[in-house]
C-alpha cells in the first residue's frame, strides 16, 4: 500500500512551495518572489500525527499563456487528478483573481476533498481578508502563514483528517515512515540549541517568535519538525545555530483537552522534553496564574532550564512592577536561580538580553565537571554536615550532562533532605546556576 498523496496547488506565487517547507520542514522546494520557480511537480515524504504521506508541491495552474505555462497546468491538474486530498492555496494580499475561480470550479467538478488554505496571514489584522476566498465554493478557508508558521499545525491538522475519511492507516507503514523521520531529524539537530517558547494562549510567544527568527538574522532551514510542534526554525546568532519552537498556548491539563488541542497541547510538550533551555513567557498585565505555575512545574520536572519572561512590561505602571516581581518569588521560587526578564516582545525591548541568558543556560546545562572535582565538593560537603544515620557517599562522578547527572555510591540510603544538601553544593560550586541537576543513589558497602 503506497503513501497516500496530498497536492498543493494554486496559481503562481501564491506561496506554495513556502509552505512545503514549512510542511516537511526544510528547504526542499526553491523558493523566489517571482512567479513560475516550480515548474515540475515535486514528490516529498511528509508526517504528522502519527500520519505519513507525500506532498506533492505543483507549479502555478494558469490559464491560456505559453506553451510552457499550459505544460505546467497540465502538471497541476494531474497532481490533482491523483491526490486522494487537494490544499488549494489563495492569496489573501491579491484576493481572488480569475485564475482562482477557474481552478475552484475545477476542483468542485472533480469531487475531491479540497482544503481551502488562505495564505500570507501574516499577523490578525489580515484576517478579515479570509472571507472573500467563501465566494469559491470549497468551504471555510483555513488562514495560514507559510513563511512565519503561523496556522500550520491546524491546517496538517485538517489534512490529516481529511486523509483518514478516504484513505485507510496502514499503521506498519506510517511507523516505519514514522522512525526514518526521527531519525533524521536527530542527526541534524545534534548540534544545535533547542530553545522552546511556552506559556498561555495570548501571551505573545508567537511575536516573540517571529522577532527572533527575523531580527537582524539569517534564517538557516526549517528542521525536520512535522512530528513535533509546528512551527522550529534555526537561525544563525552570535550564541551558533539556535532552533527556536513556537509552541501551541497550554491552558488545560492534557487529560482535559480534547480534539485538535489535544494534539497542539502534546506536541508542546514534547518541543519541552527535547529543548535544552524553555522560555516561559508570562503575561506581565495579567501576573503570574496557576496554569503559569503549573507549566514552570511541568518544565521543571523535564529537567529543562527555564528563562522566565515577563512579557508586555511597558504596559505595568511601577506600582504593579514591584508587585509583579514580589508575586515571581513568592509563586514560582520553586524555579531557584532562574534568569527573570522583562520585554516588550511587540516594540522589542529588552529582547536583547535573552541571548546573553540563554548562552549562561545552555553552558550550565551541558556543562561536564571532572569526577576529582565532583568528589572534592562531595567530601566538603560531608565534613561540614555530616549525613544522619550514619550514611556516607563513598565515590561520585558526573554520568551525563543536559542536564548535568550525578552519579553517588553511598553505603546506605540517603534521606532526601540531604540529597537536597548535596545537590545544593554542586550546583552552588560549579556555577550551575538554576539548570535543574539530577541525582541517582547506588548502594555499595564500605
Amino acid at each position: 500500500m503506497t503513501l497516500p498523496m496530498v497536492a498543493v496547488v494554486g496559481r503562481p506565487n501564491v506561496g506554495k512551495s513556502t509552505l512545503i517547507n514549512r510542511v516537511v520542514g526544510r528547504r526542499a522546494a526553491i523558493v523566489e518572489e517571482q512567479p513560475g520557480v516550480t515548474r515540475d511537480r515535486k514528490d516529498l515524504d511528509a508526517h504528522w500525527r502519527g500520519r505519513s504521506f507525500r506532498i506533492v508541491d505543483t507549479g502555478g495552474w494558469l490559464t491560456g499563456g505559453s506553451d510552457l505555462d499550459r505544460k505546467v497546468s497540465a502538471q497541476s491538474e494531474k497532481a490533482m487528478a491523483e491526490a486522494d486530498v487537494v490544499v488549494f492555496v489563495v492569496d489573501v494580499t491579491t484576493g481572488v483573481t480569475e485564475e482562482d475561480d477557474q481552478a475552484a470550479e475545477q476542483l468542485r467538478r472533480s469531487r475531491k476533498p479540497v482544503i481551502l488554505v488562505a495564505n500570507k496571514v501574516d499577523d490578525t489584522g489580515r484576517e478579515p481578508l479570509i472571507w472573500e476566498a467563501v465566494a469559491l465554493g470549497l468551504g471555510d478557508p483555513v488562514p495560514v502563514s507559510a513563511l512565519h508558521g503561523r496556522g500550520s499545525g491546524d491546517l496538517l491538522d485538517r489534512v490529516v483528517d481529511e486523509l483518514d475519511k478516504v484513505v485507510p492507516r496502514d499503521d506498519d507503514q506510517d511507523d516505519a515512515a514514522a522512525e526514518a523521520e526521527r531519525a533524521a531529524a536527530e542527526d541534524e539537530a545534534d548540534h544545535d540549541v533547542s530553545v522552546a517558547i511556552v506559556g498561555r494562549p495570548n501571551v505573545g510567544k508567537s511575536t516573540l517568535f517571529n522577532r527572533l527568527i527575523g531580527d537582524e538574522r539569517s534564517v538557516v532551514h526549517d528542521m525536520p519538525g512535522t512530528t513535533r510542534d509546528s512551527i522550529d526554525t534555526v537561525v544563525e546568532t552570535d550564541l551558533g545555530r539556535v532552533r527556536f519552537v513556537d509552541t501551541a498556548g497550554m491552558r488545560r491539563r492534557a487529560k482535559q483537552a480534547k480534539g485538535s488541542e489535544y494534539y497542539s497541547l502534546v506536541r508542546a510538550l514534547q518541543a519541552v522534553d527535547a529543548a535544552n533551555v524553555a522560555l516561559l513567557v508570562v503575561d506581565a498585565t495579567e501576573g503570574v496564574t496557576g496554569q503559569d505555575q503549573r507549566l514552570a512545574e511541568r518544565i521543571d520536572a523535564a529537567g529543562c532550564p527555564i528563562v522566565l519572561l515577563l512579557n508586555k512590561w511597558e504596559l505595568v505602571d511601577t506600582e504593579q512592577k514591584a508587585a509583579l516581581r514580589y508575586e515571581v518569588g513568592q509563586k514560582l521560587g520553586f524555579i531557584g536561580e532562574a534568569p527573570v526578564l522583562t520585554i516588550s516582545a511587540l516594540s522589542g525591548r529588552g529582547v536583547h538580553k535573552l541571548l546573553p541568558a540563554l548562552e549562561d543556560s545552555v553552558a550550565a546545562y551541558r556543562r561536564r565537571v571532572p569526577t576529582r572535582k565532583v568528589n572534592e565538593v562531595i567530601q566538603a560537603a560531608q565534613q561540614l554536615q555530616p549525613a544522619p544515620g550514619g550514611a556516607r557517599i563513598l565515590y561520585a562522578t558526573q554520568g551525563a550532562t543536559d542536564p548535568p547527572t550525578f552519579t553517588l555510591f553511598a553505603n546506605r540510603e540517603l534521606p532526601r533532605s540531604y540529597m537536597r544538601f548535596i545537590e545544593r553544593k554542586l550546583v552552588e560550586a560549579f556555577d550551575l546556576g538554576a539548570t535543574p541537576v539530577k541525582l541517582r543513589v547506588r548502594r555499595r558497602a564500605s
